[in-house]
């Protein structure tokens, strides 16, 4: 292997644990946005989307870079396509990156089912405000509980 794969690889595994730490990072903002919306906190709720935001801004960037360093890496190898991190491991004999993997998967699991569990809630809650707004008489556009846009709308957050 030259010195270049050697810092290729290197460089792409430095991305992986930044990845794992962001997502780590992200999962923790789910799990706060849980509880802030089982405490029908809103602005807690806001303030945890920007830092998501912000997250995610970052993850695709590192996932860009990534994917740059892979298409060199992978060019080197004499691969047809990307190289997956399984392959990656199998061709450099460096266990890290099989591991690397595990834990991406996880992760990505864990905040994928996170995100559907937060995704109800708000779904519940919507529908919750809806009934209450519908009680109190007050009907208008995007308000049919149909996932309407409720442009020109303005409610107060202090019924």
């Amino acid at each position: 292997m030259t010195d270049q794969m050697d810092g290729s690889l290197e460089r792409i595994r430095e991305i992986l644990e930044q990845q794992v730490q962001e997502y780590k990072g992200l999962l923790g903002l789910l799990q706060k946005e849980r509880l802030s919306l089982m405490d029908l906190d809103g602005q807690a709720v806001e303030e945890l989307s920007k830092q998501k935001d912000t997250a995610v801004l970052k993850l695709r960037l590192l996932e860009q870079e990534r994917l740059r360093l892979l298409e060199k890496l992978s060019s080197a190898f004499g691969a047809d396509g990307l190289l997956s991190l399984k392959e990656i491991a199998a061709k450099t004999g460096d266990a890290s990156f099989q591991a690397l993997r595990g834990q991406l998967i996880c992760l990505l699991q864990s905040i994928a089912e996170l995100n559907e569990f937060n995704r109800i809630l708000i779904d519940r809650s919507l529908a919750v405000v809806n009934r209450s707004l519908e009680a109190l008489g007050v009907r208008g556009p995007g308000m049919n509980g149909a996932g309407g846009s409720g442009k020109g709308m303005v409610v107060s957050r202090n019924i």
